[in-house]
């Protein structure tokens, strides 16, 4: 069986959404013929990555797919114009492709979303030129979440895009959700839909009791430095050094440059470390005493994948956020919840996490552990979805 991914993300780009894609189709790509059309690489920079820049075009075999990329202008501004913009320019790209997908006749195409105006245009794509079916991987809730981050308000344009996401679920023939409150939003929405739980589960193996932690206590962040996350507010509001905690950051984004002054000032006890692979980050992660899952809002929907990845690695977390995220961790103890933008609440938890006791850090270890074992397994997940998919295409 031939499968299409449209996605705005893929390796070698880093962070969740770009793994997350590249996984699903490596996976599928075990047991189907997979081709994955995307933007050139930029993400999170912005600028198109060295070894793709004099390429309007670029064909590639990735582990077990293939993938297509096209130039696109890019832009990581805050300026929603320009981002607006940058969605917009793949959806026209995609039309260059349209031969290839007519002729490839794939019986299944799937439509990362978000963000939303891409798999929009995917949705048209598909629609008009193929007689494929249409899965949409949902992982955000858009436009809601850009109302809860304050980028976007209430108003002509925001309803266009309420009615764009409706569109988008209306059109497609199975949606997959990465958490229960997007399945629950999109019901409500429409109802006549088949639904599926598609968690964002990393494939690895937990290290967790086998590394020893050493002191200092360490605190750990590793992902997208950007405005939702709100790692660069907690550097300028929590006192790592008054609680006689080392905060390491890894990674990249907008607020990167900002961060990178605050730890070469030295006085608050924070380094950035630099930006790795995922791979790369997955050996460092275990040395840590525990890890920082920031949002910066109550982002409905959103249950930070990063949650699975630590927990799989036997790190306990210091979840700032509510929902979906904040009941895994508080049900199953896996670490500490604080609202988002309380950073005394913060400070408080982590106070308490440097203060546990090798008996009682032991139990959040082994919480990890088996909260993985039960609930985290990849390959179950997989397999699931490509019965309900082979039943799809029938």
């Amino acid at each position: 069986m031939k499968i299409f991914i449209i996605s705005n993300y893929l390796y070698p780009e880093t962070g969740a959404a770009p793994n997350r894609i590249t996984q699903m189709a490596n996976e599928l790509g075990v047991d189907y013929e997979v081709t994955v059309l995307a933007p050139l690489p930029n993400y999170p920079t912005g600028r198109i990555f060295e070894n793709y820049r004099d390429t309007f075009f670029k064909k590639e075999k990735i582990d077990t797919f293939r993938a297509r990329r096209y130039k696109t202008y890019n832009s990581i501004s805050k300026n929603p114009f320009k981002r607006f913009i940058s969605m917009v320019s793949f959806g026209f790209v995609m039309f260059l492709d349209i031969i290839h997908l007519i002729r490839k006749a794939p019986k299944i195409i799937i439509v990362q979303n978000s963000p939303l105006l891409v798999s929009f245009f995917g949705i048209i794509y598909g629609k008009l030129f193929t007689r494929s079916k249409i899965v949409l991987n949902v992982s955000d809730l858009w436009p809601l979440s850009a109302l809860e981050l304050g980028v976007l308000h209430r108003g002509y344009f925001y309803s266009v895009l309420e009615r764009i996401e409706k569109f988008n679920y209306r059109n497609a023939d199975l949606i997959l959700g990465q958490s229960n409150e997007i399945l629950t939003h999109i019901k409500e929405l429409v109802s006549d839909k088949e639904y599926f739980l598609y968690r964002n589960i990393p494939m690895l193996n937990s290290p967790s009791s086998k590394i020893k932690k050493t002191s200092p206590f360490k605190v750990v962040y590793a992902g997208l430095l950007g405005v939702a996350q709100g790692v660069l507010e907690i550097c300028e509001r929590v006192d790592f050094k008054r609680l006689g905690v080392e905060f390491h950051i890894y990674g990249k984004g907008n607020e990167l440059d900002d961060i990178k002054k605050i730890a070469s000032d030295g006085s608050k006890n924070i380094q950035y470390m630099g930006s790795y692979t995922a791979n790369e980050i997955r050996e460092k992660l275990p040395c840590y005493h525990f890890s920082i899952v920031p949002l910066r809002n109550r982002i409905y929907g959103a249950v930070p994948s990063k949650i699975f990845e630590l927990t799989l690695l036997g790190v306990p977390v210091l979840f700032c956020g509510g929902g979906e995220g904040a009941e895994i961790i508080a049900s199953n103890g896996l670490g500490y919840v604080s609202e988002p933008g309380n950073f005394s609440e913060l400070y408080a938890n982590i106070e308490r996490a440097k203060n546990l006791t090798t008996e009682e850090y032991a139990q959040f270890t082994l919480n990890c552990d088996n909260y993985g074992e039960n609930q985290l397994n990849f390959e179950n997940q997989i397999a699931e979805l490509k019965k309900v998919m082979n039943g799809l295409a029938e």
